[in-house]
């Protein structure tokens, strides 16, 4: 199925967003949105200045609500307002930084908020799909250089992780006591090291880059050989609204977990993203900084199930998803074009990519 119809699918379709002011969720609400989906989006206000989602503009089918996924009695009754027919969970702590900052807070927003969810559904009488994005970083890392499959076992090394792969435990357990002869369908998704336009989140590679460069100061980076799967926003949103339409279709076929990311040979360290940063002249002097904060040193994912079932296909690959990231914040900060426009533009380009 061409990814224009995977769109044109959730027309007219009633669907619940959770963090929807966040840097993926953002893009996904333009995505649905672009095609006349009707969107509710429940999260906090954006954190960051400049953040995306004040950047666009959307049109009536988006209401925005801004609230926290840990007040229940809120959260429930926007999604009851709401009658979804999907659900997109995105809403979290997402940065393993912070998580080592306020550890108590990220369970509470990650493994907390998601319970919250799943009682809520719980109680819904209607078909839905929901669809929780977690993170590739719930595996066991050994630090063996294998790729991770979805069956593999379930760990956390930081707080961030953790929280994760309970969460992960908590859904599975959710779907296996409550949901099997339910309308409800589950599946969660593991994806990582996003990178695309409008990120400006503290304490990723790619913003960093972009605030040292504006700033004129030096790049601080901790782990330069680190490999991870970096894709472009666009690969693994298309990866999660083919997986709620295999839930709407083929519910018994599609739950459970699935990985999106990169091809292997795709996979890139911290020290290639910087330099292609020097080659387009983006990264100047780089500062290594020590740290003793615990973070896997090798993480790859194996996609074959995705591929397999879903026809999913990672469409641009890792070199050039970064060179059009920093493209999309040259001409956002430059003022060339507005975000809305940048979106489009990558969109458009990104379906027509064979």
């Amino acid at each position: 199925m061409e990814l224009k119809e995977v769109l044109n699918f959730y027309k007219d379709r009633r669907i619940f967003l959770t963090g929807h002011t966040g840097f993926k969720g953002s893009w996904l609400l333009y995505l649905l949105d672009s095609v006349g989906a009707i969107v509710t989006g429940y999260s906090l206000a954006p954190k960051t200045n400049p953040s995306l989602f004040s950047s666009l503009n959307f049109s009536s089918n988006i209401s925005s609500i801004i609230g926290d996924i840990r007040d229940k009695e809120k959260f429930q009754n926007t999604f009851n307002e709401c009658k979804p027919e999907f659900v997109f969970h995105m809403a979290a702590q997402p940065l393993v930084i912070e998580s080592y900052k306020n550890p108590k807070e990220t369970f509470d927003i990650n493994f907390t908020g998601t319970l919250n969810l799943l009682e809520i559904l719980k109680e819904h009488t209607q078909k839905v799909q929901a669809v929780f994005i977690t993170t590739d970083k719930v595996y066991e890392n050994l630090e063996l250089g294998i790729p991770f499959i979805e069956t593999d076992k379930l760990g956390g090394k930081d707080p961030y992780s953790a929280s994760k792969a309970a969460s992960e435990i908590l859904i599975d357990s959710y779907a296996k006591s409550f949901f099997k002869d339910s309308n409800v369908s589950l599946a969660t998704a593991r994806a990582g090291n996003v990178i695309g336009g409008g990120d400006w989140s503290e304490n990723r590679l790619i913003p960093d880059i972009i605030r040292a460069k504006l700033a004129n100061e030096p790049l601080t980076i901790r782990s330069p050989k680190a490999i991870r799967p970096w894709q472009h926003v666009l690969d693994p949103l298309f990866g999660y609204l083919k997986l709620a339409m295999g839930l709407h279709h083929h519910p018994e076929l599609n739950i459970g977990p699935w990985n999106f990311g990169p091809e292997i040979k795709d996979v890139k360290t911290v020290e290639d993203i910087i330099n292609i940063g020097k080659k387009l002249e983006i990264v100047g002097e780089v500062v290594l900084e020590a740290s003793n904060l615990v973070e896997a040193q090798c993480l790859m994912l194996n996609i074959s199930k995705a591929k397999q079932k879903l026809n999913f296909k990672p469409k641009w690959c890792s070199e050039r998803a970064i060179e059009n990231t920093f493209k999309w914040y040259h001409n956002y900060n430059n003022g060339i074009v507005n975000a809305n426009n940048l979106i489009e533009s990558d969109l458009e380009i990104y379906l027509n990519t064979l």
